[in-house]
């Protein structure tokens, strides 16, 4: 009875998100066709037509592939789970490992298996988005030799990291009693928070080269500012995103003392000394506002939730048997439970998204009114517009696509809020 209710829940939820996804697709789509001809009021005077036209092309190429890719995703998901792909997999690996290595061998092999079938399913996908439409509207820089070099690392990467805290979660999962979720939850967050300690040293220089900022009056531009914001890091680095994408951003990395300030050395190239310093102080805002502190906070308390409800449910036969899945007999179903858990929380998570995005683009406009306040306001706004337009971002994306997806306001509500803040302050 307890596994038909999950079947059907499962179903429910996964239909009415899957309809509500392309929904909100083909409303942007349509909105975006639809003003592809004419730049907004706003922008007339700053903004090409072509940059607009070529932003409304980028943004419908990509939702015509999102809308292939949402339904490439939800297929795989009903293979794994309700057609038994998963239970297939499950028992060819655990016949073959678990009599002779045990169980730990077996779950750990489980977890390899999924992830590199995985991440083959979704590599043709990756491959077109990167190399045709990316290519096409002239971001991507990638080679295939680079590409191939970035997913040997990330194999690489995944065994020496991964392997080890997924066998620590499972090992804690069966020794700890009753409580292991607690006790794995903790070793969990522990696990992230030593991440973000240890990435911009030794994870991130993997796959880009960091240079210390060799312009020594942009350097002293931004120690001014980050000693008027109080702010410390342990150095300025320019990173050769260039290799990639001609995509630009700057962004804070590490934690606590780690702290570094990170610039796209295709940012340095599109912005003036002032812009930059404008789209610094924006990152300071977060920080200042403590959005990261509250972030980690939230992430926290949701991954608390999860583990106590992945501790429930993993005791429960029909949590498998309702997504389509028999547990194991006389071996672990620790790795099974993950798996199931980690395919279906994002089908219901969907539905919350919306509240998660709109408490970000509130703390987007929290970061612009304190960079306004920090540094020149028409210098935030001219670098706003600059990267818009080089990113090919539209001005025109349908508003209620925006409330839903978007974890950044749209640039004309973000310009109207700094003209307010302006005028408020003037």
């Amino acid at each position: 009875m307890h596994a038909l209710l999950l079947t059907s829940c499962f179903i429910a939820a996964l239909l009415l998100s899957l309809a509500l996804k392309y929904w909100l697709s083909t409303r942007q789509m349509r909105h975006v066709a639809a003003h592809r001809d004419t730049v907004p009021a706003a922008f007339a005077a700053t903004i090409p037509l072509a940059a607009h036209r070529k932003a409304a092309d980028y943004t419908l190429a990509k939702g015509r592939f999102g809308l292939l890719s949402t339904a490439f995703g939800a297929a795989v998901l009903l293979g794994w789970t309700l057609l038994g792909g998963l239970d297939a997999l499950n028992v060819a690996v655990r016949d073959v490992l678990q009599p002779r290595w045990g169980d730990m061998a077996y779950q750990l092999g489980l977890l390899a298996a999924f992830a590199l079938i995985g991440g083959l399913l979704d590599a043709p996908f990756e491959l077109w988005s990167t190399f045709r439409i990316e290519q096409r509207f002239g971001f991507n820089r990638m080679t295939w030799k680079l590409y191939l070099a970035d997913t040997l690392k990330g194999i690489l990467v995944g065994v020496i990291v991964g392997l080890p805290i997924a066998a620590l979660i499972l090992w804690i999962m069966g020794a700890a009693g009753s409580l292991w979720w607690l006790w794995a939850w903790g070793t969990w967050m522990g696990f992230n928070l030593l991440i973000l300690v240890l990435y911009p040293t030794v994870i991130a220089p993997l796959f880009n080269k960091f240079e210390p900022l060799a312009d020594r009056s942009l350097e002293a531009r931004v120690q001014a500012l980050m000693a008027r914001c109080g702010f410390t890091a342990k150095g300025l680095f320019v990173m050769d995103g260039s290799r990639r994408s001609a995509h630009a951003n700057a962004y804070f990395t590490g934690f606590g003392a780690a702290k570094r300030v990170v610039f796209f050395d295709t940012l340095l190239s599109k912005l003036s000394p002032g812009e930059v310093e404008a789209v610094l102080a924006h990152e300071l805002g977060h920080f200042k506002h403590k959005h990261v502190l509250k972030r980690i906070v939230a992430m926290f308390g949701i991954s608390l939730a999860g583990f106590a409800l992945l501790g429930w449910m993993s005791s429960q036969a029909w949590f498998y048997q309702g997504l389509g899945v028999e547990p194991n007999v006389g071996a672990a179903n620790d790795a099974l439970a993950l798996l199931l858990f980690m395919l279906v929380t994002p089908v219901f998570g969907f539905f919350v998204s919306p509240l998660l995005a709109g408490l970000s683009r509130r703390h987007e406009f929290e970061a612009d009114a304190y960079a306004c306040a920090q540094a020149s306001g028409a210098d935030l706004a001219a670098a706003l517009l600059k990267l818009h337009e080089d990113n090919a971002a539209t001005l025109t994306p349908d508003p209620v696509y925006v409330k839903f997806y978007y974890s950044h306001p749209p640039a004309s509500e973000r310009l109207a809020a700094m003209r307010h803040g302006v005028a408020v302050a003037a």
